[in-house]
């Protein structure tokens, strides 16, 4: 009933894609070079989970993708994870330096689901380049295309089959959604009243469409199992308001755990709640790599799941610095009134505190007199009198996080319990690394990423000490840019490091400059920033030095003047939020820049 693997080579169809595929590459070659290269072809299947070669291994061929999807990546050594390299649709080449190199594999590849290729040995490859040099030429020319475009390559492409699992409301969720997919092109919908015919019309389906998306259906295991390996990704609904199912949670650690698609977690809730608990026993519970909140009925979360779908979701990107990070809210209240959709947020420091406030979606009438309460006394007031690890006592800042995180939510959530997608970046004091931060007690995440050192206590996490994230990674783009489903980033730099001559040779004693700033503030004769300030700008030099390198990585970077606004001035809310929102409004309205919002151009029928 259904079928095993995919369809068989001799499909019409696969031929003349195998044609359309030789015809698009090598169109300029001689008819005789041409049929001599599709003499040395062969067909050849893979299952989902499949190796199709392994890093080390010789380079003994080349192959073109006609049909699914395959993962690439190497082995990150010490125990670690594999590092995912890319991933290829339809039409891309695998292995092709081997016909040069004759060097062993640099990464293995896995299928990601059923999947076609046809195979050039190297021997016959080799025998090929010689015998025609005007195919030397043109697969000279095409490897160098890859190699150059992969740098700017998306991380992650966008799936063709969409897999949707759930024991509730499957069917009209799958309606819901194949309406909002249509956003971005033509979808088909396939359930399992199709199932005869699936296996065969599969490949035209997807030539016809953006998406196909394939509903599973309870309880027909047969259907699901051909689903879960025709699929580049899962989605399984569920409902978040209730506890993990044992049925459900044994369904999904049973399907086929060498399967390399990316597999997410939708938990699906009320539409008055104010905010999700108990996110983190569904990631417990169920093998994922993504998760993500929707109320039932809402058009705005369906269509934020179509944009993660198309890789066409906006990620905004927050950066530190202390009290100035207060213009955050003002960016954000021009963003909404701009339009622009917020699908995923993160931050550093300070901007890891306002990313949690955009995560939780609150308004901005909630949020004001929030932020004005929580920070209603100086956070870094509290001096240490026996500063043995640092400067500022901390606890008025936990106090405001705490007041902050209840206010928001209610109850004492985790980071992985907000409505959007949500980071934070810190720095690991142990091992000296930076460390993105997407699970755990909502409070401890940002206290962690804004515990400036020498100036904060460092923040227990996992039993490690970290503290601020700014040492490293001040504007955390890159790690935006790298998240599945992201097309466009939007980022908001706080910091402008402007050298500044001084009119002194040495800096003076204690008692001078003690005397010096009990004068006007203007009467000071010595221009030096506090140590609680000195320290918190020390943290940041690096991220600030690699500023112009990590711009190139936001499609717009927003840089609020803020003047005369310093790093500790926490009584200039106000004036922070309203200098963001014009500076934010000022940018938007010049031409061209709404346009480097607009969904990517690139998403066609037939495009991979």
């Amino acid at each position: 009933m259904h079928a095993e693997a995919p369809p068989p080579p001799s499909s019409p169809w696969h031929e003349r894609s195998l044609s359309a595929l030789l015809s698009e590459a090598f169109g300029g070659l001689p008819p005789a070079t041409q049929a001599a290269l599709r003499a040395e072809l062969r067909w050849q299947t893979l299952t989902a989970g499949t190796p199709l070669m392994r890093e080390g291994e010789p380079g003994d061929a080349m192959y073109w993708l006609i049909s699914g999807r395959l993962l690439a990546y190497v082995d990150a050594g010490d125990d670690r994870p594999p590092r995912r390299v890319r991933e290829m649709g339809c039409g891309d080449v695998v292995g092709e330096i081997s016909l040069f190199t004759g060097e062993p594999r640099s990464a293995s590849v896995v299928a990601v689901r059923d999947s076609l290729l046809v195979r050039l040995d190297a021997e016959r490859g080799q025998a090929l380049l010689a015998e025609h040099p005007a195919l030397l030429t043109q697969l000279s020319r095409r490897l160098v295309q890859r190699l150059r475009s992969e740098r700017d390559a998306r991380p992650w492409a966008a799936p063709r089959t969409v897999l949707l699992e759930g024991d509730a409301d499957l069917a009209t969720f799958a309606g819901a959604l194949e309406r909002a997919l249509s956003a971005f092109g033509p979808v088909r919908r396939v359930t399992h009243a199709e199932a005869e015919q699936a296996s065969q019309q599969l490949p035209m389906w997807e030539a016809d469409n953006r998406f196909v998306l394939l509903q599973a259906e309870p309880g027909d295991e047969e259907w699901n199992a051909w689903c879960r390996r025709q699929a580049d990704e899962w989605l399984l609904l569920v409902d978040g308001d209730a506890q993990p199912s044992a049925t459900v949670a044994q369904a999904w650690r049973q399907a086929p755990s060498a399967s390399a698609a990316a597999r997410w977690l939708l938990l699906q809730h009320a539409p008055d709640l104010r905010c999700p608990r108990g996110t983190a026993d569904w990631l417990q519970a169920l093998p994922v790599q993504e998760h993500l909140h929707l109320r039932r009925g809402s058009a705005a979360d369906l269509q934020r799941l179509a944009r993660l779908i198309a890789r066409q979701a906006v990620g905004l990107v927050l950066a530190g610095g202390g009290a100035r990070g207060f213009a955050h809210l003002g960016v954000l209240r021009a963003l909404q009134e701009a339009g622009v959709p917020i699908d995923a947020v993160g931050g550093t420091s300070m901007g890891a505190v306002m990313a949690s406030l955009v995560a939780s979606q609150r308004s901005q009438p909630d949020l004001m007199p929030l932020v004005r309460s929580a920070f209603r006394r100086n956070p870094t007031g509290d001096y240490n009198w026996l500063p043995l690890i640092s400067l500022i006592r901390g606890r008025r800042l936990r106090q405001a996080l705490r007041d902050a995180v209840i206010g928001l939510c209610g109850h004492a959530a985790r980071i992985e319990d907000l409505w959007l997608g949500c980071y934070a970046v810190a720095t690991n004091y142990g091992r000296a690394s930076e460390v993105v931060l997407r699970r755990g007690d909502l409070q401890t995440v940002v206290a962690a990423s804004a515990a400036i050192p020498g100036a904060l206590p460092p923040v227990v996490v996992d039993g490690e000490l970290h503290c601020d994230g700014g040492s490293f990674n001040n504007l955390p783009l890159d790690v935006m840019r790298a998240q599945r489903g992201i097309g466009r980033v939007i980022g908001v730099d706080l910091l402008s490091h402007q050298a500044r001559k001084l009119d002194f040779d040495t800096v003076p004693g204690p008692w001078t400059l003690l005397r010096d700033r009990l004068r006007p503030r203007r009467a000071r004769r010595y221009k030096l920033p506090s140590l609680v300030a000195y320290l918190l700008n020390n943290t940041i030099l690096y991220s600030v030095a690699r500023k112009a390198r990590d711009a190139a990585l936001a499609d717009l970077l927003l840089q609020p003047p803020l003047h005369r606004v310093g790093l500790l001035d926490w009584t200039r809310l106000d004036s922070c939020v309203q200098q963001g929102y014009e500076h934010a409004c000022q940018v938007l309205a010049e031409p061209g820049v709404r346009a480097r919002l607009a969904p990517l151009s690139d998403l066609q029928p037939g495009s991979s």
